[in-house]
């Protein structure tokens, strides 16, 4: 960037003072608003899949933060610093007490916004005044005066195109993969594993499925670790992982499948397929998983699609015990469940046709993974100037 870039204030760019959203979501309504919440905002984009639903009346009075379209969302609690703008699909909505909601005035887009506080100036400022006596919490007043910087227009816009097209592939490939277990959730229906068995063919499901494999300790002196965080409510994929030194819970190699057993993560879906690691490799996760694994014979998928069918899902969520907040459901309990028995012939179609689409879904997230580490490479050596526009769009033309 050149040297003409300056600093402003985030609330001297903003069309209206920014707020936060409803504070007490009272008894909730099916016919009410939707609001977004901080576990709905992920990786720039917003799951509108699951969401908390509250009375017209109680959503009035908090006209300030209705969206229309176009606001950029910051979390403020827990999982503070999850950036992305709001869509014209949730014109009408609203947000939770812990999300903050910027609209952008004409001196800026909401991209730029975006990129701005999703860099990591803006997260380690963000960072450093964390309230964290009880949660983790970041006060509106210090939104407010995060500095933006500021480049001629003509430079944002253009920074916001390079970017762009590296958010924009990575938004395609999601969409590849959606369509793919939209179309293998239907073959998954065909089996009639959701429908209720009768007693001719009524199996149990560990005659297809193991809850709990057990396997040996990982060699690896830092092994894989999947958090809850990693996995997501609505796809297979498993987009982020780290390493560390092997602790307690449960252990999982590639072709397995992790659900959430505990409240509210099983009843929002989290759930993931694991196909990252080397062949033979052994991975740790949180202690709140149940690890499925199909058994010889059966499609290493099939597990995945069990764990998304509703019935089953129902089945595991009836079956939660503890304390109120703290409920959890047990591999025991989660396997104590009958299905019809599928025909071998549609069984191993769908191991054929899913197994194809999982290895393209495979080579879709790598490439997602490979394009966000270079996007996040290339914002800041732009915002820095020590890269040029033109240099960066090099690069980016190289991998779309």
């Amino acid at each position: 960037m050149p040297e003409r870039i300056h600093d402003v204030p985030l609330e001297s760019l903003v069309s209206e003072k920014i707020s936060y959203g409803v504070v007490q979501p009272g008894t909730l309504e099916v016919d009410g608003v939707p609001i977004v919440r901080v576990k709905d905002v992920r990786g720039g984009k917003i799951d509108t899949s699951d969401p908390l639903v509250v009375s017209r009346d109680v959503e009035e009075k908090y006209a300030r933060t209705r969206l229309r379209g176009g606001e950029v969302l910051l979390t403020l609690v827990g999982s503070v610093g999850e950036v992305a703008v709001a869509s014209e699909e949730i014109c009408g909505w609203n947000v939770a007490r812990a999300i903050a909601v910027v609209r952008p005035s004409s001196e800026v887009t909401a991209q730029w916004l975006r990129l701005i506080l999703s860099s990591d100036p803006a997260q380690q400022y963000f960072h450093d005044r964390l309230n964290t006596t009880v949660q983790a919490t970041l006060n509106l007043k210090d939104v407010r005066t995060l500095p933006v910087p500021m480049p001629p227009r003509r430079e944002r816009d253009a920074v916001c195109a390079v970017v762009g097209a590296l958010d924009d592939k990575i938004a395609v490939n999601e969409r590849i993969a959606a369509t793919y277990e939209q179309l293998l959730q239907c073959r998954f229906a065909e089996l009639g594993l959701g429908d209720e068995p009768d007693g001719e063919s009524e199996i149990p499901i560990t005659d297809l499925i193991a809850f709990g494999p057990k396997l040996g300790k990982p060699a690896a002196a830092e092994p894989v670790y999947v958090d809850m965080a990693a996995l997501q409510t609505n796809r297979a994929g498993i987009p982020s992982w780290t390493r560390r030194e092997p602790k307690s819970g449960p252990r999982f190699v590639n072709g397995d499948t992790l659900m959430a057993r505990i409240t509210p993560c099983l009843e929002n879906g989290k759930t993931g397929y694991v196909d990252f690691m080397e062949d033979g490799e052994i991975g740790l996760g949180s202690t709140e998983f149940i690890v499925l694994r199909s058994l010889p014979g059966v499609p290493s998928e099939l597990s995945y699609f069990l764990a998304r069918d509703s019935r089953f899902r129902e089945h595991a969520i009836r079956n939660m015990v503890g304390s109120s907040g703290r409920q959890r459901v047990s591999a025991a309990d989660a396997s104590n469940y009958s299905v019809r028995s599928p025909d071998a012939e549609q069984l191993a179609a769908f191991g054929r046709e899913s197994s194809a689409a999982f290895s393209h879904m495979k080579s879709l997230e790598s490439e997602s993974r490979t394009l966000a580490a270079l996007r996040d490479t290339l914002l800041p050596q732009l915002m820095s100037g020590r890269l040029r526009v033109k240099d960066a769009e090099k690069i980016v033309e190289d991998h779309v």
